[in-house]
């Protein structure tokens, strides 16, 4: 079986609804949906993770996935999409997906078991003290399980969105040090945590696909040397356990004196004030799946593909991300 999989964070798609979930129709964020919707269109996925996804409430009285299939319906008319999504997050930045069931069957299956849960506080030793620290998924990562219409697993799939490193508050140069520390700590958790529940997928034999905005990439930068690991290489595996390493659907990013290439998004140097390309929207699969193509739907690189300079400017105006889009097989 071959399916199509992308990734995408749509930038505060919550934005995009009213408070009540409605959708917006006109106005500068009706636009933006269009440009998204397009976007969509043109990769034509059989299956879409969304970082930044429009809110869930506790209560129920509005959701991700009700959203996403309103929004759709009004911006891709006649298609099949549909939505799904997870416990809810804290914050206002939900993990959810999109997929055609034509094409595939798509369910809800997070672990429940003690200690399992992805919304639920989880113990960790993120620097090798043999000292476990208790740490929490700010977002809650999406679990699901992808099946073809003869209801044959294809992949279990997490969808996360995992700790920034940006620091955000006015700080001195003291406190910007301990701050990165402890975003990076925290980042290192969450990647071990998901990690975790790689393995046990791949225990019982099934295929795994993680993605979603890391918000880290594969070189080591200094607090990666200053801890001798990074989150992606945390999710990447163990290599003293080479049959479950996951692998990257795409090539392996070259640093130049403009930041990273490919790159998936651009950030600010706090200190520089600088723009950084950065590779940090990630697809990484289980060697029983094989990678067709993979590529970052970055218009500034891919000037040679005339589907996607058919949206550059959807792609550059519609998200501060470019969507990562790679053909499977199983």
């Amino acid at each position: 079986m071959k399916a199509k999989i992308a990734v995408y964070n749509m930038e505060w798609m919550r934005d995009l609804f009213e408070e009540d979930g409605s959708l917006k129709t006109t106005g500068k964020d009706a636009k933006r949906s269009q440009q998204l919707a397009e976007i969509v269109q043109a990769m034509d996925p059989d299956f879409l993770g969304i970082a930044e996804g429009p809110n869930t409430l506790v209560n129920g009285s509005k959701t991700a996935t009700i959203q996403l299939e309103t929004w759709a319906q009004h911006f891709l008319p006649g298609s099949p999409l549909k939505g799904i999504h997870g416990f809810p997050s804290s914050g206002q930045q939900e993990l959810c997906a999109l997929y055609n069931p034509n094409k595939l069957k798509v369910l809800f299956t997070p672990e429940i078991g003690p200690g399992k849960r992805f919304d639920e506080p989880f113990l960790t030793d993120t620097t090798n003290r043999l000292i476990k620290e208790q740490y929490e998924h700010y977002r809650p990562p999406l679990e699901l399980s992808i099946l073809g219409l003869d209801d044959q697993l294809f992949s279990r799939v997490i969808i996360a969105h995992t700790k920034s490193k940006g620091i955000f508050d006015m700080v001195d140069y003291a406190r910007f040090e301990q701050i990165s520390q402890r975003d990076r700590l925290k980042l290192f958790a969450e990647c071990l945590s998901i990690r975790e529940r790689c393995d046990d997928y791949l225990e019982k034999g099934q295929q795994v696909i993680v993605m979603g905005d890391i918000n880290d990439g594969f070189d080591l930068d200094f607090y990666e040397n200053k801890f001798s690991k990074s989150a992606v290489e945390i999710l990447l595996g163990d290599l003293w356990k080479p049959e479950f390493v996951l692998k990257s659907t795409l090539p392996k990013p070259k640093l130049n004196s403009y930041g990273w290439t490919p790159y998936s998004s651009r950030y600010k140097d706090r200190i520089t004030g600088d723009q950084l390309n950065v590779l940090i929207d990630h697809i990484l699969v289980s060697q029983g799946l094989k990678v067709i193509q993979g590529k970052v739907w970055n218009p500034n690189l891919e000037k040679d593909d005339p589907l996607i300079q058919s949206i550059r400017n959807q792609l550059i105006q519609g998200s501060d991300h470019f969507p990562v889009l790679v053909e499977l097989e199983n």
